[in-house]
């Protein structure tokens, strides 16, 4: 057995059954033993930003990690942006990078780089395996490593002499380390204060934004009056009806701080407390007052759901009520396009258990409202800010969850990142649709530009906000990739797009000019 082969059968192993890929020369062992071992799906992404961006969206729903399949540095630098993205979800995420062969090194051929540079700033496990006998053991490591709570990027870069050299042996997993729990003083200490009666909120992350977590939270917010909440940069959050109420952060800083301005009190689990994305000249970043005392339930790691379980029981909440949305039946739009009819519609025609991956910044501020009492369905965002993640995340998400309907809300600013997922849905048959709102510009920036009081911007500005001359024609590029898309210009021909897309199979795109 060889050194990629013993890897390959060390991951099925493991439980990693699914590789996202875009390989070359140095992986081509790795690529052999892939193609006849049975036991992993691979998935093709024509760019490496697909590729990292769709395991993202896989560990998120899958609740465990892929496999990435890079070609030496310049090809994982390529998915660089979306592992910053995947870093801030605190995703589990196996990353293998070919390497030259060892003795190849030397003589620092074109596409020589110092890989180990380029992956550690987003890998908080990194390897080079130094021999084909010890890959094995490698690749143990590195799942264990990426499983570890809250979640983690690893990364093992494998010299191709040691994918094709025959000693290679299949590693047993490690036991996987248990989350850390909270003390019973912190545990007290929470509860005290939401026993105090001053105005109080639960700032969630992980795993205690959907399942048992958010029951047990939905159950002390119903106990104490509690209000709960999601960072804006949302990983995961289940929601709808029946589903215990949250509302996200505001992104705009004097929305945030208009939202925390009542509380006295925050309690964290999982999360930070809430910061501007950006400084502002004059602006202090914090969304909580100086009065708000903030207490730090479970840090980042910890045992959320055992931490929030252990909150209800110091409290003694013993019943089953839920602070849950209320089912809300909204009529169909009709008319012309506007955002908050585009709004209603999604939330009219939005079916059960669906996947929301929403990129849609500008032009969706009104989605979460209008969808809240939709039926149950689950929410995905862009965790790191880099743009360009959601066509591959409802990539990744669509591959963890084939019987769900997936829809994806992009701008067509940042779906032209990586535009080339529409391809992978198309190859894949994945149950996406892809709503592109063509706003034809970089919105948000136009905004930034007059917050930071800079005045209005001139035409040179301009010019780097607008993406217009010439317009984006996105029903064409879908064509080219293997899509089927429509263009609509009336909020009644948006409701039947919508409708046939997320009753479909296969993937399907809708363009929407504003």
């Amino acid at each position: 057995m060889n050194g990629a082969e013993s890897l390959i059968r060390t991951l099925i192993a493991g439980g990693v059954d699914t590789c996202f890929t875009n390989p070359g020369t140095s992986e081509i062992n790795l690529v052999a033993a892939l193609d006849h071992l049975p036991g992993m799906r691979c998935v093709l992404g024509l760019f490496e930003g697909v590729v990292s961006g769709a395991a993202d969206g896989y560990a998120r729903m899958a609740g465990k990690p892929a496999c990435t399949l890079l070609h030496l540095g310049p090809g994982f630098a390529n998915g660089l942006a979306n592992l910053h993205n995947a870093s801030r979800a605190q995703v589990p995420m196996v990353n293998l990078v070919g390497q030259h062969a060892t003795y190849h090194l030397r003589h620092d051929t074109p596409l020589t780089s110092d890989i180990e540079a380029i992956a550690r700033p987003y890998s908080k496990w990194l390897r080079t395996s130094p021999s084909s006998s010890a890959v094995g053991r490698d690749a143990a490591e590195a799942i264990i490593a990426a499983r570890t709570a809250p979640g983690q990027i690893a990364t093992l870069i494998v010299p191709a002499d040691v994918a094709w050299s025959e000693d290679g042996t299949v590693a047993d997993l490690p036991a996987l380390p248990r989350p850390r729990f909270p003390t019973t003083a912190t545990i007290e200490q929470a509860a005290a204060m939401l026993r105090s009666g001053l105005r109080t909120a639960i700032l969630l992350a992980g795993n205690g934004l959907y399942g048992h977590g958010l029951v047990a939270a939905g159950r002390i917010a119903a106990a104490t009056g509690a209000k709960l909440l999601a960072p804006y940069p949302i990983t995961r959050l289940e929601r709808g009806s029946g589903i215990p109420k949250v509302d996200r952060v505001q992104y705009v800083l004097e929305q945030g701080m208009e939202q925390f301005k009542e509380f006295r009190q925050l309690i964290l689990v999982g999360a930070q407390a809430p910061i501007a994305y950006f400084a502002y000249p004059g602006k202090r970043s914090e969304f909580t007052s100086p009065e708000c005392e903030i207490h730090t339930l479970a840090r980042p790691g910890e045992d959320y759901v055992g931490a929030l379980g252990a909150l209800a029981e110091a409290l003694s909440v013993r019943g089953e009520e839920l602070a849950a949305e209320k089912a809300e039946k909204l009529a169909m739009p009709s008319g012309e396009i506007t955002l908050p009819g585009l709004a209603v519609a999604v939330g009219a025609l939005l079916p059960e258990d669906a996947i929301v991956v929403d990129e849609s910044m500008t032009s969706g501020r009104g989605l979460m409202g209008a969808t809240k009492g939709a039926p149950p369905h689950d929410w995905l965002a862009n965790t790191g800010g880099s743009i360009g993640i959601a066509l591959p995340l409802a990539v990744g998400a669509a591959v963890a969850c084939p019987s769900r309907k997936v829809l994806c809300l992009s701008a067509d600013g940042s779906g032209m990142y990586t535009l080339q997922a529409l391809w992978t849905m198309a190859r894949e048959g994945l149950n996406v649709t892809t709503v592109v709102f063509a706003n034809r510009a970089y919105a948000v920036l136009k905004r930034e530009f007059s917050y930071l009081g800079v005045g209005n911007p001139g035409a040179r500005a301009l010019d780097m906000f607008e993406i217009g001359r010439p317009d984006l024609d996105w029903v064409q590029l879908a064509k080219g990739m293997g899509v089927p898309g429509i263009r609509v210009r009336s909020l009644d021909a948006f409701g039947k797009a919508l409708r046939a897309g997320l009753g479909g199979e296969g993937p399907t795109l809708i363009e929407v000019p504003l």
